[in-house]
């Protein structure tokens, strides 16, 4: 890729708006975390955690995932690993982060819920005085656990609204619908947060159809399966709902077997409000730019147009203020002066 365009795709303003922290936990951190925590690991190294990400589909991920959580105990832990996620997404462009976190993770070991969520608030301030990066936390449920256990966890956040935004869905998609959750996300949107849920990643069409009628979320995190769908993606593509899509991830997942089998371009070419996202960065081999820059090298049909587009629908999803997505799209639209 040229170097200009490389350098085009990292100063453009963009949001993240499909990043679990849990993700973002490089194993150099994790072996950090392990020794100062006493936390006793299954692999000898970072070179032997590494060799381990060969994964076969997402559960097959998961359980690595959550094997690695187990090193996070306290409010400093949280706050190292968003600082850590924060810093690279700034040096990747991004102005604005949306990120995911699961606190049943934590909580089903004991943890409390106020280390995570004030480790995680303290590191998003941070990123904002620092940084220039605003930052906020969307709080994700389990799926593959009951919404009895969501509802649990919710009450449980409640005393600490003003640290999360919005709701979301996550974990094992095969076998757990939307709909399992339906009273729970309506007390959400009761709440007055935003909501959103992954939907259309392993899942069938089906999926991002209760998501959006029984959980009548905002976005749709993942949904590249909407494809198979052409009266769902009329559907999207009429509302303009945004799409949270993960390119290094879908590969390293097997839902497309190379970045040049991905669907993003039939995603754009349909007008859907397609995104791009890092997902689980330390697992999926690379933060937002990377997705960017891999994902356009990979498909030569992409160019300057499709960059302005991803990042300016990145912004206008995001659920900033809308001052804050003026001046960032202003900027965007000075990055690509005379380019399109």
């Amino acid at each position: 890729m040229e170097t200009a365009f490389h350098d085009l795709l990292r100063r453009m303003p963009k949001a993240e708006l499909h990043i679990h922290i849990e993700g973002s936990l490089e194993p150099e951190l994790l072996f950090a975390l392990a020794r100062r925590n006493g936390v006793a690991l299954a692999h000898a190294d970072v070179q032997a955690l590494r060799a381990a990400y060969a994964f076969s589909d997402l559960q097959s991920f998961l359980d690595i995932y959550y094997a690695g959580a187990a090193v996070l105990l306290h409010e400093r832990d949280f706050h190292d690993l968003a600082w850590a996620y924060l810093q690279r997404a700034a040096a990747d462009g991004v102005v604005r982060a949306e990120i995911f976190f699961d606190p049943q993770t934590h909580t089903e070991r004991g943890v409390p819920f106020a280390a995570v969520i004030q480790g995680l608030a303290s590191a998003c301030r941070r990123a904002e005085a620092e940084l220039g990066l605003s930052a906020a936390l969307i709080l994700c449920f389990l799926r593959h656990l009951s919404e009895a256990s969501a509802q649990a966890t919710l009450e449980q956040a409640l005393p600490w609204r003003q640290h999360f935004i919005a709701v979301g869905l996550d974990s094992s998609e095969r076998g757990h619908p939307p709909e399992k959750f339906a009273r729970v996300f309506a007390r959400c949107r009761e709440l007055g947060l935003r909501v959103v849920a992954h939907a259309g990643e392993e899942g069938p069409p089906a999926y991002i159809e209760s998501a959006l009628d029984v959980l009548q979320v905002e976005r749709i995190d993942h949904g590249v399966r909407c494809l198979e769908d052409p009266a769902l993606v009329q559907r999207l593509a009429t509302a303009r709902t945004p799409l949270t899509v993960c390119p290094l991830s879908n590969v390293k997942l097997r839902v497309f077997d190379t970045l040049a089998d991905h669907c993003l371009p039939a995603l754009l070419d349909a007008g859907l409000c397609a995104t791009i996202n890092s997902d689980d960065p330390a697992y999926f081999g690379g933060y937002l730019l990377k997705n960017f820059v891999e994902t356009f090298q990979a498909l030569p049909q992409l160019g300057a147009r499709q960059a302005h587009g991803l990042a300016r629908n990145s912004l206008q999803a995001s659920f900033a203020a809308d001052a804050d997505k003026a001046r960032w799209l202003a900027a965007l639209d000075d990055c690509f002066a005379g380019l399109i």
